[in-house]
Order: C-alpha cells, then sequence, then structure tokens
C-alpha cells in the first residue's frame, strides 16, 4: 500500500508518519521543508496548492494533514478544495485529519466550537467545518473524515488504545472528550489498512 502524507512534520502528520512506517507501510512525506523531517523516507517536496492529479493519482491514499498558520485560517477550505480537485476521478482515497466542530454535541445537532463567533478557536473551527462540508458534497471523490475528541492534545500519551464513534462528539467515563495525537495516529492507520468507513465522517476518542 503506497501513503502519502501532506504536513508530514507537522504535530498529528509526524505522528501518523512514524505510525505508518512502524506498520511497514510504503510513505512518500509531501513538504514544503524537508530538513524538518526526522525520519529517512521518500519525499515530495512541494506546496500543497502547486499538486496536480499526476502527483497524487499515484498513491493508494493520500493523507490531508495540513494546518495553515495563524491568521490564514480560510486555507482550511481552499486547500480542501484543491485536493478534493486534482482526486476527483481517481481510484485514490483522501483521508482527512479532521476537527471536532464537524460534530454534533446534543441531539438537536448544534455544533460544538461554533456558538460564540468571537472565541479565539472560531476561525479554525469555521472554517474546517465549511470544508467538510464541501468534502461531503464533493463528487466522484474518494474520502474518509476522522474527527478527534474535544482536545486533541499533541504530547499525550500513546496508549495504543481508542474508541470510535460516528459524528456525535463522546465522553469518556471520566467525562471527558480528549485523545491524544499518537492514539489518534494509530487509529489513521488502523483505518488506511483496513477500511470500515469509506465516503463516512467517523471520530475516535479515548
Amino acid at each position: 500500500m503506497k501513503i502519502a502524507i501532506i504536513g508530514a512534520t507537522g504535530h498529528a502528520g509526524s505522528l501518523i508518519l512514524s505510525e505508518a512506517l512502524a506498520r511497514d507501510l510504503a510513505v512518500t512525506a509531501i513538504v514544503r521543508h524537508p530538513e524538518k523531517l526526522k525520519v529517512q523516507v521518500p519525499i515530495l517536496v512541494k506546496d500543497l496548492f502547486e499538486l496536480t492529479k499526476k502527483d497524487v493519482e499515484y498513491f493508494d491514499v493520500v493523507v490531508d494533514a495540513f494546518r495553515p498558520p495563524v491568521g490564514q485560517e480560510e486555507l482550511h477550505q481552499t486547500s480542501l478544495k484543491h485536493l478534493t480537485n486534482i482526486l476527483r476521478g481517481t481510484d485514490t482515497r483522501l483521508f482527512v485529519v479532521g476537527g471536532a466542530s464537524s460534530l454534533f454535541i446534543d441531539e438537536d445537532h448544534r455544533m460544538i466550537d461554533l456558538s460564540d463567533p468571537n472565541a479565539v478557536y472560531y476561525p479554525t473551527a469555521y472554517n474546517m467545518y465549511q470544508a467538510f462540508l464541501d468534502l461531503k458534497a464533493a463528487q466522484r471523490v474518494n474520502w474518509t473524515y476522522l474527527s478527534p475528541a474535544a482536545n486533541f492534545v499533541p504530547d499525550g500519551q500513546r496508549t495504543g488504545h481508542y474508541q470510535v464513534s460516528d459524528d456525535h462528539l463522546q465522553k469518556n467515563a471520566q467525562g471527558q472528550s480528549e485523545i491524544s495525537m499518537a492514539d489518534y495516529a494509530i487509529a489513521v492507520i488502523d483505518e488506511i489498512i483496513e477500511p470500515r468507513h469509506l465516503n463516512q465522517h467517523f471520530s475516535v476518542y479515548s
């Protein structure tokens, strides 16, 4: 299985890369700054917005772990739209490292993180959610969108365990909605190896 990871030097992307290598998968890192990679893997040095269909259709799965800089949160929408455009009509599966803003928190389907436009997190939450809606509406694209729990812990422990849910926010026995990025990476690779959510949105939590 041939996998490409966009944003392989970021928090989530680097952990997904490590997890894929630990499972002996063939991984290519799509990055702008290869000097930031901490492991030896095949590299495609290219900006996400310069990627073409020819660049990506070779892979079985393209993992989108791109995160725009602060102040440019609208790139969540434009970047995912570009990826869906170049993957349309191919057999390559687009696996999106999503956000919790697309999860329902009650039976009235009120979205988390979208209730206060003045909140610091709002630009990211709003743009990630709008990008998700566009992805769901895309035609002839093979995709999977995986949301983490509300608290997505960069330096959290790798426990090797996680729980799977649908598009509703879940909490553990301690009343917390959280997952470490390391355990999230396990869930990503598990789903890539054994697909169970083709053209679906699901979530994971500890």
